[in-house]
This record gives structure tokens, C-alpha cells and sequence, in this order.
């Protein structure tokens, strides 16, 4: 037994993305896990997954006393793992994260693993419309769905699964990812950009290089942005990317640049790692950040810029409109583009699923509204922003979300009162 049980904690057996990697999904993973460990009430094993592994021994996270274990695997482990793991750990419960597609083996093992005693959670996340009937097998097959949107819990209302799901947004730090002090974020600025951007207009985007993070268009439209406002030497405005511009999912950013004339001193890219502290500071030095996407479950680096004070463009999609709306008020932190296109694209395995694909024309007009707006107006915007979003996107709340869900299907297993409907295959 890798995690030695104890009588007064739950254990959860957790599989998703490799949760000591910075992926969003592995981020979230993390920060759930770590919130339930500090309650002292709870012992984890990770299946670590979705990444090469140039080991495959258990890691012991030292900082928990034993009570926190990642076993690596390949992909998103396999029937004859999984059950090698339930029978020797005997979790009290299962939690998944991301697409059900990644975990088709285990929801066909759905009675399996309730025969052993054991509620299955899923971290549910969906990008759009219209409502995946398609998916129907995977969610009945839950006891728990954890939406991380108001889009994926409308769907679930529309599959009349309300019952058994709930609405528990991403979070990130608070304590990181908040507004600097002005006068050290111009000093560090100038530092690592030169004086000659003290005043420039920085776009910043902190995600994937991926097809469905457009990040061609966004090149495109950032070199017709700059045109429109006469800017040809990165004088006036600076796109600033933190995402390596040879990552296999997206396009050579490096070959497009070259291609649409941008200059270095217009564009720069950064692939490394960055510290959360670092980050927080590049987002205190953006005037704007881009998040405009096809697809997008949530969109952490939205929330995490509206933290920092920083306001955002981004698409009416999935997650990513939640957050720089205010739900009262209706105020937008930034601008949220309704599509010019919404295609509905599909494959065998998901039938359909709409596109969303503003045009570079609705892109360049909210890069000049934000760049039309005084200094003032943009950092009063953005702290109503953080004000805003620490409140409807907290930590301490995400995590007390799942505490309660996981202990009270713990419960109603034990009490042979399970939520989910007992399926035999596909």
C-alpha cells in the first residue's frame, strides 16, 4: 500500500493530468488537492498522467507526511492498473478531471467500481453548445459533477442531472496573483523590456501555443492593430507571449511573425517556466491580455490576469465569459467578443461542438478600445475587476465545494445510496 491508511482521514484516489506540471488542468489538480490535505482530513494517491515519464517510482510530496503519493502513468492508466490500485489502496472515493474521452476504459468499469464501495467524482468541463447528448453515458455513470462553468452546469440541467451536480468554478492563488505596487512594476518594466516601452501598450498572452488559442490570429490582428494606430517600430504598442512558438499543437509563431513583419521590437516570446511571482508581475505590467478562443473550458490565464488588476479581451465561450462579466451588473472587465462565427465542427467521437471564431476586424476593435482608454480608467476597470472575480472565483470556496461533495458521497455509499445509474456499457 502506497498510501498507508488512516482511521480518521477519507482517501481519495485522483486521476488526471500529471498534477507537478503547469498545465491548467494539472494546476487545478494541484490546488484541490493541496486545499483538502490542509484540512487535515484527507489522504491522496495521483495517478499522474497524460505526460512521458522519465520515471515511473512513486513520489512522495514530503510536505504532507506520507498522506500525499503520485503514482506516474501512461496516459490515463489502463483497467488492470486501476484495479490493482483500488484493490491494494481501497480509496474512499475516485475524483477525475478533464475530456470523459481520455477515461473511456474506466466508465466502462463504472460497476466495478461501485461494487467495491467507491463514489465516482468527475471535475466535469465542456466548451460549448449545443448540449453533448453524446455524453449522457459518462455523466450518468457519475455519483458527483463538479462544473467548472455555468455553461457545463446548464447542460447538466438540461440532461436533468441538476441532482447530482454543482457549480464550482477554477481558482487560483489570491495571495500571488493580485495588483503590485505601481511604482515597482514601471521599475521592473523598464528593466526587462528597455526604456523605450516605459509608456508602450502591452497585449500579453499566457497560454498554449495551441490551434484553438488562435494564436495565429492573434498575430494577425495585433500587426493590423499596430498599422491602424501608425505603429511601426513597437513604439506605441508590444505584444508580449509567454508560449513556446514551436509547441507541436499550434503553428511556427516564429516563421509567422516573420511572415507578417513583425518586427522583435513589436514581439517578444518567452517558453520558459515561469515563477507564479514573476507571472503575477507580467500581468501588473500588461495594459490588456489576450484570451480570445475557439474552444476554452475555462481560460486560467483570464482569471488570473483579472486578479492582477489587468483587464481582458476574450470570447464568449465556455468559461471564459463567467469571469470578466459581472453577473449583477453586467459590467464587463475589459471586452467579451460575441463570435462573428460560431461553425459547428465534430468527429467521431463528439458528434458536434460549436466553434467560436471572432473576425480579426472584432479583434483589432477591442485591442483599440483598450488601447483608446486612459491609464486611469484602465486600472480603476481592473480593480473593480479583482475585487470582483476574488470574490465569485475563491479558493477556500472551490475547496470547501468538493470537501463537502466528496465526504457526502462517501456517505451515501456507505448508507447504499448512490447517485449513479448503473450502466453496463457503451
Amino acid at each position: 500500500m502506497l498510501v498507508e491508511k488512516k482511521k480518521d482521514k477519507m482517501k481519495i484516489l485522483t486521476i488526471s493530468d500529471m498534477p507537478l506540471v503547469l498545465s491548467g488542468v494539472a494546476l487545478q489538480t494541484k490546488y484541490l488537492i493541496e486545499g483538502l490535505l490542509k484540512t487535515n482530513r484527507f489522504q491522496v494517491l495521483s495517478l499522474g498522467a497524460a505526460i512521458h515519464h522519465n520515471s515511473m517510482n512513486p513520489l512522495r510530496i514530503q510536505e504532507y507526511n506520507g498522506d500525499w503519493i503520485v503514482l506516474p502513468v501512461e496516459g490515463y492508466s489502463n483497467p488492470q492498473m486501476l484495479r490493482e490500485v483500488l484493490d491494494t489502496e481501497k480509496p474512499d472515493a475516485l475524483w477525475i478531471m478533464t475530456d470523459p474521452r481520455f477515461y473511456g476504459y474506466l466508465f466502462e468499469m463504472v460497476d466495478e467500481i461501485s461494487d467495491r464501495g467507491i463514489p465516482l467524482l468527475y471535475n466535469t468541463i465542456w466548451d460549448n453548445g449545443p448540449t453533448p447528448t453524446f455524453n449522457k453515458f459518462f455523466y450518468n455513470s457519475c455519483d458527483f459533477l463538479g462544473c467548472i462553468s455555468k455553461l457545463t452546469y446548464g447542460i447538466m440541467k438540461d440532461l436533468d442531472l441538476e441532482y447530482k451536480s454543482e457549480y464550482i468554478p477554477h481558482a487560483v492563488p489570491a495571495g500571488t496573483f493580485k495588483i503590485l505596487d505601481e511604482k515597482l512594476v514601471q521599475e521592473e518594466k523598464v528593466k526587462l523590456f528597455g526604456e523605450a516601452k516605459k509608456d508602450s501598450f502591452i497585449i500579453f498572452y499566457c497560454s498554449r501555443n495551441a490551434r484553438r488559442k488562435r494564436t495565429n490570429d492573434l498575430l494577425l490582428s495585433f500587426k493590423q492593430f499596430a498599422d491602424q494606430i501608425g505603429d511601426k517600430e513597437g513604439e506605441k504598442c508590444f505584444l508580449v507571449m509567454n508560449t513556446d512558438p514551436n509547441d507541436p499543437e499550434g503553428s511556427d509563431l516564429l516563421q509567422v511573425a516573420q511572415m507578417l513583419h513583425l518586427k522583435p521590437s513589436q514581439i517578444t516570446f518567452s517558453k520558459e517556466r515561469i515563477e507564479f511571482d514573476k507571472l503575477a508581475l507580467l500581468y501588473n505590467m500588461a495594459d490588456v491580455t489576450s484570451c480570445v478562443a475557439a474552444e476554452e473550458g475555462f481560460g486560467l490565464s483570464s482569471l488570473e490576469s483579472l486578479m492582477c488588476g489587468t483587464p481582458v479581451v476574450s470570447t464568449k465561450t465556455g468559461g471564459l465569459q463567467d469571469q470578466n462579466i459581472d453577473p449583477d451588473t453586467g459590467e464587463v472587465y475589459g471586452v467579451s467578443i460575441e463570435p462573428a462565427s460560431k461553425l459547428l465542427v465534430g468527429s467521431q467521437q463528439i458528434p458536434w461542438i460549436y466553434s467560436d471564431h471572432p473576425s480579426h476586424q472584432q479583434m483589432v476593435e477591442a485591442f483599440t478600445k483598450m488601447y483608446n482608454m486612459s491609464k486611469q480608467d484602465r486600472d480603476e476597470l481592473g480593480k473593480r475587476a479583482s475585487g470582483d472575480v476574488l470574490k465569485r472565483f475563491d479558493m477556500n470556496s472551490m475547496i470547501s465545494k468538493w470537501d463537502t461533495a466528496i465526504t457526502k458521497c462517501v456517505e451515501e455509499f456507505k448508507n447504499g445510496n448512490p447517485r449513479r445509474i448503473r450502466v453496463k456499457s457503451f
